[in-house]
């Protein structure tokens, strides 16, 4: 008995602890020595969750937006087709034309066409308003989308005067069906017309945007965008396989060319473009999002700059500890070990806290940028960054962690005793000065980017888009279609609405037009001087056409230059008239005078103009000429009853000028309009202020973020020089004692730390202006971004580098003072 449990003994003690055991003991020291210094470690795990967090979720949003697949079967070989034209790459494409491209294309599996629409959908409850949209028969079969109960539309359905058929969001089956399973055959009613459901869609479904309702898009499409030169329809198709888009492109060329000959009164000098569906979808946003993520990245390596000087300040101040341990016992592996350990600790704490604000980051962008950012609802947190960033954090830990334990296992034990902090090398100071400078130099790149946004945002503020937005709120409102079944009727419709809205008390005026400025409307058409039409409408110049009342110039306060604007006068039974803006004015009647003179307007006819005004900033703030420059004004009362019957319940926007409150307002105007009809729904409802600012996101989203990452970039870099210059006065506190044993006074002591931060803010500043000025340049993207200040502003640059300097005279200012009031008996005494 005796005999067998001799060796048990003998392993124990040869083996005091199992390497569990060992663990859990280093871990128990690592939590002692971290409670010790709860700066330390509350400023390395802010620092490393900071960089996490920020990395993390900046990753999701472009994983989400540009990397991640479309949710469709092989996406890749999804393209959007558009038509051209000589100066504009992409138009929307002429109906007739894209049925000759389906008929005889071959380099297509599917090709679909599409509008996007909104609906008044009735029923049980009051009338809602729905967007959705109608599509060719197919549409879904082109996606590869399988439908969670019922079909796609049939092309018998896809035709004039078809069988009216529905296919409903998993949302409207969920909240108007209680996903009832026999919901196929019953009735929708929409626009007053009842619709047969088809079909429901699976849940999550999107295309481009949100929609609840699919139409067959032949039933009801407009009778003028039956006409080959009316453009008004996208296009969807599905690449063969094998099949790559220059082939693609060369055929569908070939076609077009084809009917330009056939038909050269409408399709002359027009051209095609194909682009990858998640390209189109994604847009502008790809450029700015890459750049956005570079700004991230600066902030991860300044992060890990400010660990890494943090982790060397702690171990170099801790070469004493090493010395006693090593004095009692403890090998240069267990001393290693135990500072993983700690760095390992301090790492999942950071990593932690990185997630919960990687989560907050991501739940803030949402909220702040559904509507904006496309692609919005594929964005959720990023696993393989998180660790990515985590592992790298935790790499950075080690590394800088360990360093000064291996050096300091290496010197002599009875040195480190005596000399404590003091037995760093120069080498130490060097490589904690030279991240200090990096984080400076990367502080002040992404501060001056900011800065440049933050300019641009107030340039844009100070331009003037035309137009005075105060007071100023557009909505839409959905008339029943009782009151809707003619055009007399219709536009009696709405002036008598219109006359209801101006009797609300406080409104001071209202008008309808089709087109709100800088909502990113598009109603552009040709038209040509004179009453002889050109030999093809596509070689004419274009504008944007305004269909307005008499009252819109009072409402938007654009001024009137030249003759006079429409009356109520202005009618169907009287002669056309037009007027022009002062853009359009200048090109084409420059040293002459234009009222009179005769202008026709496609698709409408000839019209005199009788009067000049203001030109209005429709297509953003920054550019005033991006596309279609010119504008037309034409009586929204004078169109024909076709055009009437096809676009007034759908394409009218109503524009009031009012004191009121937005809530005051908005509950006034649904008095007037559910007391006129139940059927009736009013919806888009925006103050102009609210349009403008929307106008500007393109900059918004980047100064926002840009701002975020700048301003942890300035708390980091100002945590890391407190930590140096900190560490620096601990290590020198016998210098300073004898300085001022020898008569320097506090102020020459304050000047003395001081200076060497700013030292190292100077270097940090000239590097980071040099690499700001080389960026700006290099990025076209970002200089895309500007209006009114270059990217190499001077200003800019000034202020931001006063911002860093001030920064770091605060980060030195505690530790200068702490110098300045040393005892110097006390100091020589300890040393």
């Amino acid at each position: 008995m005796d005999v067998t449990r001799a060796p048990i003994r003998q392993t124990s003690q040869r083996f005091p602890g199992s390497w569990i055991e060992i663990s859990f003991q280093d871990l128990r020291f690592a939590l002692r020595q971290l409670r010790k210094a709860p700066g330390f470690a509350i400023s390395t795990i802010l620092t490393l969750a900071l960089g996490i967090g920020a990395n993390t979720a900046m990753f999701s949003v472009v994983d989400g937006v540009l990397l991640s697949p479309l949710p469709y079967p092989e996406p890749d070989r999804l393209v959007i087709t558009w038509q051209s034209r000589p100066n504009v790459k992409q138009i929307l494409i002429s109906y007739p034309d894209f049925i000759e491209w389906r008929r005889t294309s071959r380099s297509f599996e599917r090709m679909a066409a599409f509008t996007f629409h909104q609906f008044t959908l009735t029923g049980s409850g009051s009338a809602e308003r729905v967007s959705g949209m109608r599509v060719s028969s197919g549409f879904f079969a082109a996606l590869g989308v399988k439908l969670a109960l019922g079909r796609d539309v049939l092309p018998s359905e896809d035709r004039p005067h078809g069988t009216p058929a529905a296919i409903i969001s998993h949302r409207l089956w969920r909240d108007r069906f209680a996903s009832s399973p026999h919901v196929l055959g019953n009735s929708l009613t929409l626009e007053g017309v009842d619709y047969t459901i088809i079909g429901v869609l699976p849940a999550g479904f999107r295309f481009w945007m949100d929609g609840d309702v699919y139409l067959p898009i032949a039933q009801d499409l407009p009778a003028i965008l039956m006409e080959r030169s009316v453009h008004g329809i996208g296009g969807l198709a599905r690449l063969r396989p094998g099949v790559s888009l220059a082939s693609a492109q060369s055929e569908l060329g070939a076609i077009q060319q084809n009917l330009d000959r056939l038909y050269p009164a409408d399709d002359r000098s027009l051209g095609i473009d194909i682009v990858p569906l998640k390209q189109q979808i994604v847009g502008d946003v790809r450029p700015t999002l890459l750049l956005l993520l570079s700004a991230v990245g600066m902030v991860l390596l300044i992060a890990c700059a400010n660990v890494a000087n943090l982790l060397m300040v702690r171990s170099s101040a801790r070469v004493r500890e090493f010395g006693v341990r090593a004095a009692l016992g403890a090998s240069r592996a267990r001393i290693v070990r135990q500072l993983m350990t700690e760095s390992v600790l301090l790492s999942l704490a950071g990593g932690v806290l990185g997630l919960v604000l990687a989560k907050a980051a991501i739940y803030a962008v949402l909220n702040l940028l559904r509507d904006t950012l496309p692609r919005s609802e594929g964005i959720q947190l990023n696993l393989p960054v998180l660790l990515f960033t985590f592992f790298v954090a935790i790499a950075v830990a080690i590394l800088f962690g360990i360093g000064p334990a291996l050096k300091g296992s290496r010197i002599d034990v009875l040195s480190s005793l005596k000399n404590g902090a003091r037995g760093s090398t120069v080498v130490s100071h060097r490589t904690q000065s030279s991240l200090i400078v990096v984080q400076m130099a990367l502080t002040l790149v992404l501060l001056a980017g900011s800065g440049l946004l933050l300019r641009t945002i107030y340039a844009l503020l100070q331009v003037n888009p035309g137009f005075d937005a105060h007071q100023l709120v557009s909505f839409r409102i959905a008339l029943s279609p009782s009151l809707t079944r003619t055009a007399p009727d219709t536009r009696s419709a709405f002036q008598q609405l219109l006359d209801r809205i101006r009797q609300i008390p406080g409104m001071q005026c209202a008008t309808l037009t089709n087109i709100v400025p800088l909502d990113g409307g598009d109603n552009s058409g040709p038209f040509w001087l004179g009453s002889q039409a050109p030999a093809s409408p596509q070689d004419a110049p274009h504008a944007l056409y305004f269909w307005t009342g008499p009252d819109y110039l009072q409402t938007m306060r654009i001024p009137l230059l030249q003759g006079r604007f429409f009356t109520q006068e202005d009618t169907a039974l009287t002669d056309r008239v037009v007027v022009i803006d002062s853009d359009l004015a200048r090109r084409f009647f420059a040293g002459t005078d234009p009222v009179g003179r005769t202008l026709t307007v496609a698709h409408w006819g000839p019209a005199r103009i009788v009067g000049v005004v203001g030109h209005v900033r429709h297509w953003g703030l920054s550019d005033p000429t991006t596309y279609n420059p010119g504008q037309i004004y034409i009586p929204v009362y004078q169109l024909p009853d076709k055009m009437v019957l096809d676009f007034f319940r759908d394409s009218l926007s109503i524009v009031v000028r009012s004191p009121l409150d937005s809530a005051s307002l908005l509950g006034a105007i649904k008095k007037v309009v559910y007391g006129a009809a139940g059927d009736q729904a009013i919806y888009n409802v925006e103050p102009m202020e609210q349009i403008i600012s929307q106008s500007m996101a393109a900059q918004r989203l980047p100064m926002m973020l840009l701002g975020v990452f700048a301003g942890l970039a300035l708390v980091l870099a100002s945590v890391g020089i407190y930590g140096v210059i900190s560490y620096s006065v601990a290590q020198r506190v016998q210098e300073i004692g004898i300085r001022i044993a020898l008569g320097a006074n506090r102020r020459d002591v304050l000047g003395m730390v001081i200076w060497r931060g700013l030292r190292l803010a100077i270097a940090g500043l000239g590097i980071g202006m040099v690499a700001a000025l080389a960026l700006a340049r290099v990025l076209g993207s970002f200089s895309r971004l500007l209006y009114g200040v270059h990217a190499s502003d001077p200003l800019t640059l000034t202020v931001v580098s006063l911002i860093l300097t001030v920064a770091t005279l605060l980060a030195c200012t505690l530790p200068a003072r702490r110098a300045a009031s040393i005892d110097p008996v006390r100091a020589l005494r300890t040393e």
